[in-house]
């Protein structure tokens, strides 16, 4: 991202005076108008106070006043080789997407290609504000190490997966009675190599794409490497009816589409399922009783008409849930993006009076974007909010974009500028991103296609 502030501290210590909003491990959100965050030499937060209550380190801080600090967003579900086609596609059928638009882009996914591209596709998420990322890589074990050695040089903290497929493929430079074997092991050996790295900056997942194109055989044998491994284990759930019909078909011996998952022993506090829109009240038992985290992806959901996820349903019902951009189904990798379309779905259902459960308020949404979807990795002792003791994962923001008239001062309550980030996102107006006190390059800012470039 263009250098915007020419004090912006490149590596750790440093001290930054701002407005600090942040979930909180033990619940409620803290505010502090007027905050200097310590970061010591190792990219740990030193303390978080009043500036008022530390004057000789005011001093010595690099004043970003008028901008506020929030943790890192952590994005549960993205497709790193769809990038270029965000936003192209819309009002087409799941299926009929994935043929169009979404496997000849990944066919030629490969080696060079993720080395070419990848480095940018991180830059692109860091100038959202995201600061973790869980996505697919494309069927190549090439292309995944490639995506894994742009996201060790890039900075940001990842978690990624070759994709597994050994039905309705589309590449067949492996022939179909080897490709179970070869891809589970080529996959067991990017974990062996990945998982953990940078003290657990990089990890992987085994990422059965969905049901419709896994055996039984590799949905179980997938979870079988993620649990002797200790990785993740990430695939799609219940996105679309059509989806759910085949599903059916293919799995008859299955309950429903959670059961095939279930009967490959899948369903563990390792796993990530996105969407997960259209599901029985069976389902929704198991999925909280299993532990497996969700991936609430509203903004993709939207763009292909899948449906709208209960999302007051699954909280209450003790599901975990954070939040995934899943570009290119989601048209941008924003995450405020992502909860603002969130927020209008939600009111949707209540509107319709098909939900009466509260809904979240943008406090509720950002902690969704931050620390449950840490949370959901078992990283929130980690990273997801701005805590003593935590790694530096942080974003500044300048709130003075997002005044609905140009030139007044941001809003002193807090609800009410998280709303503001919320609804009039500006696409320029996360200034830095860095995690563990590295900043992290980004490009200068993703356009927002709901937006103009003067929110004005």
């Amino acid at each position: 991202m263009a250098d915007p502030h020419p004090d912006l501290p490149l590596r750790p210590p440093f001290t930054l005076r701002a407005r600090v909003i942040t979930p909180l491990a033990a619940g409620g959100t803290r505010d502090e108008p007027d905050a200097l965050v310590v970061v010591d030499r190792t990219g740990r937060i030193e303390r978080i106070v009043r500036a008022s209550d530390d004057p000789a380190s005011a001093v010595h801080a690099v004043d970003l006043r008028g901008w506020v600090l929030l943790p890192g967003l952590v994005d549960l579900h993205a497709h790193l080789p769809q990038l270029p086609k965000a936003g192209l596609g819309a009002g087409l059928q799941l299926l009929t997407w994935l043929e169009r638009y979404v496997f000849p882009l990944e066919r030629d996914f490969d080696e060079e290609a993720a080395a070419r591209l990848a480095p940018l596709f991180f830059s692109v998420f860091a100038a959202a504000g995201t600061t973790t990322v869980v996505a697919y890589s494309a069927v190549y074990a090439g292309s995944t190490d490639a995506a894994f050695r742009a996201a060790e040089a890039h900075g940001i903290r990842a978690v990624l997966g070759q994709v597994l497929m050994d039905r309705h493929r589309y590449e067949h430079e492996i022939p179909d009675h080897k490709v179970l074997d070869a891809s589970l092991q080529a996959s067991a050996d990017l974990a062996a190599h990945w998982h953990g790295r940078q003290g657990g900056r990089l990890r992987y997942a085994f990422t059965p794409r969905f049901a419709i194109s896994c055996s039984s055989e590799l949905l179980r044998e997938s979870a079988w490497l993620a649990a002797e491994r200790d990785a993740y284990w990430q695939t799609h759930l219940s996105e679309d009816v059509t989806e759910l019909e085949v599903v059916a078909r293919e799995f008859p011996e299955a309950l429903d589409y959670l059961d095939v998952y279930d009967r490959a022993h899948g369903l563990t506090h390792r796993a990530i399922l996105a969407h997960a829109i259209h599901l029985s009240d069976r389902e929704v038992a198991r999925l909280a009783e299993s532990g497996a985290r969700v991936a609430h992806c509203p903004s993709s959901n939207l763009f292909l008409a899948s449906g709208i996820m209960p999302l007051a349903r699954y909280l209450e019902a003790g599901i975990p849930v954070g939040l995934g951009s899943d570009v290119a189904g989601g048209p941008n990798p924003s995450l405020f993006s992502v909860m603002r379309q969130g927020a209008y779905a939600q009111n949707a259902l209540r509107a319709l009076a098909l939900e009466t459960r509260p809904s979240l308020d943008p406090a509720g949404w950002l902690r969704l974007a931050s620390f449950e979807g840490a949370r959901c990795l078992g990283i929130d002792d980690v990273t997801g909010s701005l805590e003593d003791g935590k790694e530096a994962d942080l974003i500044a923001v300048d709130a003075a974009m997002v005044a609905p008239v140009p030139g007044t001062p941001p809003p002193d309550e807090a609800a009410d500028l998280l709303s503001l980030l919320m609804f009039r996102a500006h696409p320029s107006m996360v200034r830095g991103a860095w995690v563990r006190g590295v900043r992290l390059p980004g490009p200068g800012g993703w356009a927002d296609p709901e937006e103009d470039d003067d929110p004005a």
